[in-house]
């Protein structure tokens, strides 16, 4: 079955910076596209990021654009995200997701970021 085991978040000041990885397992990862998606406290999820199957093509939200990077290591089955400049804002549990931003589907645990001073 799939398998999306996230890791990397953590407690972060203002500024700083995280990268995010999902070990993905149960599917053939280079098959298909992948999301980042986030869901903050009381609020519903929200789509972050979307990567090709080759990691050739990457969207972003406007609210993360130019300061999150997503990529992907098919090799390991493995995606990422990059967190540059963090805001409190960015607080929330961060999935990956099977699937581009308008077909993802199916998240792991999740993996905790909280933007702090």
């Amino acid at each position: 079955q799939v398998q999306l085991v996230e890791s990397g978040g953590g407690l972060v000041q203002p500024g700083g910076s995280l990268r995010l990885s999902c070990a993905a397992s149960g599917f053939t990862f280079s098959s298909y596209a992948m999301s980042w998606v986030r869901q903050a406290p009381g609020k519903g999820r929200e789509w972050v990021s979307d990567i090709n199957t080759g990691g050739s093509r990457k969207h972003y939200a406007d609210f993360v654009k130019g300061r999150f990077t997503i990529s992907r290591d098919n090799a390991k089955n493995t995606l990422y995200l990059q967190m540059n400049s963090l805001r409190p804002e960015d607080t929330a549990v961060y999935y990956c997701a099977k699937g581009g931003r308008y077909e993802y589907a199916g998240w792991g645990q999740g993996t905790q970021v909280t933007v702090s001073s």
